[in-house]
């Protein structure tokens, strides 16, 4: 008792005792820009943010491992790039694909060990009963099964979507719910489920539905930061998060808590005001420039995660699951995953290292990118780039033209005419992030043997997860669960 008390005095905090694990709290935004928190260059204030940010650490070089909303949550969830999973991409209310049930989600494997857990918010990984989030480990769910534009506010489909339901648990409670309460009613009820879980480990995710397009603000944000409504609808999720953190200290539990905040992907530039930052990277969503898939990330867990620290070592939300299971005491799940843990990187001990020799990026089900160190490989490919012409009042860049009003098109060139892009093919690129963040100077000639090596570090991940650009089957890929036909 006397070795505890003196710990306790010499260090503040509390150790981390084996039949204690952590508290995880994980606040993803949909949609969120690199630069749309203030401590990373927004013009409007987001103090709760960073105060997040100065009691713990801000990853500089945090990566999703797809630029879309469904890929990104199946990577972070399973630990697995979307691809090995089968759930590249976005689904809607028409899907048929969902999460197969064999996979091992973060909060099945966290219940292994007692942990209450709660997704409040939207889920987005299957909409048949088969893929409900109660069914994958998830002991409470409020929210929506898909992106709130598949309503009747979609910018440019709204005449083919059905009502949005939201859901309470199993029961579809409200169908178009008033969007503007979507953060209030979010964060009320994520702070009821701490209160409640106070006395048991608990996994809350939150995973808000802004600032993905339509936004909303409710009564008491609108016209408050002074950066339209885009800066409104961030200040609203800057107090949201201010309230979970509220809590935590109020129920004394911020000690043993972790708490992490990142975005699902880069903003969504071809709306324009209505989209956030992604500065100073290249592109933003549904692209494998930097602008697409590094994110906004901060962590926190006092006397863990130093505080006031940045962190520059390029690592990828695939490594929260198997680090967060370490954390917890649990074992790694038997199938294969793709993250590594990162408890050196995000503790700070000295010379602590990336784990991993490279990062892939799939757009789709092609193989675009590969980051290894300093360098990153753009193998040739189509991508989709914002018009000149900005997005006015919700619509995407160009609405109205030739091109938007082709939406029946399939494919990348359909995804292009309903957001407001064009197609553009970028050759065999290497650029150097470091002198190079923006992605501008190809250095691909300066380099042969970077792009050599990066050249066959894809070439073996071809083999192991498949990439259409070259027709190659993957044989690591495993099924997406499918619902039987209605």
């Amino acid at each position: 008792m006397a070795r505890f008390v003196l710990l306790l005095l010499i260090t503040g905090t509390f150790p981390l005792a084996a039949d204690d694990p952590p508290n995880i709290v994980m606040i993803v935004a949909d949609d969120l820009g690199y630069a749309d928190l203030h401590c990373q260059g927004a013009p409007y204030p987001t103090p709760h943010l960073d105060s997040l940010a100065a009691a713990g650490t801000r990853l500089t070089d945090f990566y999703v491992a797809q630029p879309v909303c469904t890929a990104s949550r199946a990577g972070f969830l399973t630990g697995c790039y979307p691809n090995r999973v089968s759930l590249q991409g976005a689904l809607n209310h028409t899907s048929r694909n969902g999460i197969h049930p064999d996979e091992q989600l973060l909060p099945e494997l966290l219940r292994q060990r007692g942990y209450a857990t709660a997704l409040i918010g939207k889920w987005h990984l299957g909409t048949a009963p088969d893929f409900h989030p109660l069914k994958h480990g998830f002991d409470q769910y409020f929210g929506i099964p898909y992106s709130n534009d598949n309503s009747r506010y979609h910018p440019v489909l709204s005449a083919e979507m059905p009502p949005l339901p939201l859901y309470d648990g199993l029961q579809v409670v409200e169908r178009d719910p008033d969007q503007s309460q979507f953060t209030r009613r979010f964060t009320e009820r994520a702070v009821s489920f701490m209160q409640q879980h106070a006395r048991r480990p608990f996994f809350l995710y939150v995973p808000h539905v802004m600032p993905h397009v339509p936004i909303f603000a409710s009564e008491a944000f609108r016209g408050r930061s002074g950066a339209g409504l885009y800066g409104d609808v961030v200040q609203e999720l800057d107090w949201s998060v201010g309230e979970i953190l509220r809590t935590l200290e109020a129920l004394q539990l911020q000690q043993n808590t972790i708490v992490i905040l990142f975005s699902d992907n880069g903003a969504w530039l071809s709306y324009g005001e209505h989209a956030g930052s992604n500065r100073p990277f290249r592109e933003g969503k549904l692209t494998v420039f930097e602008g697409g898939v590094r994110v906004p990330c901060l962590m926190s867990w006092p006397g863990r995660i130093p505080a006031g620290r940045v962190c520059a070592e390029p690592v990828i939300s695939l490594d929260l699951l198997p680090t967060l299971l370490k954390y917890s005491g649990i074992r790694q799940p038997d199938r294969p995953v793709d993250g590594l843990p990162i408890c050196d990187v995000l503790e700070g001990v000295p010379n602590a290292k990336a784990p991993h020799e490279a990062l892939y990026f799939w757009a789709g089900d092609e193989l675009q990118a590969v980051r290894s160190g300093r360098w990153k490989l753009h193998l040739p490919h189509p991508y989709i780039t914002t018009l000149a012409e900005p997005g006015r009042n919700g619509k995407p860049s160009g609405w109205g033209s030739a091109r938007a009003k082709a939406i029946t098109q399939s494919g990348i060139d359909g995804i292009a005419s309903r957001h407001g892009g064009r197609i553009e093919q970028l050759p065999l690129s290497l650029f150097d992030l470091q002198t190079d963040p923006g992605e501008q100077h190809n250095v691909a000639r300066e380099h042969p043997e970077i792009v050599a090596r990066l050249t066959g570090l894809a070439d073996r991940m071809r083999r192991d997860l498949g990439d259409s650009l070259t027709g190659i089957q993957g044989t690591g890929v495993r099924p997406a669960g499918l619902a039987a036909e209605p």
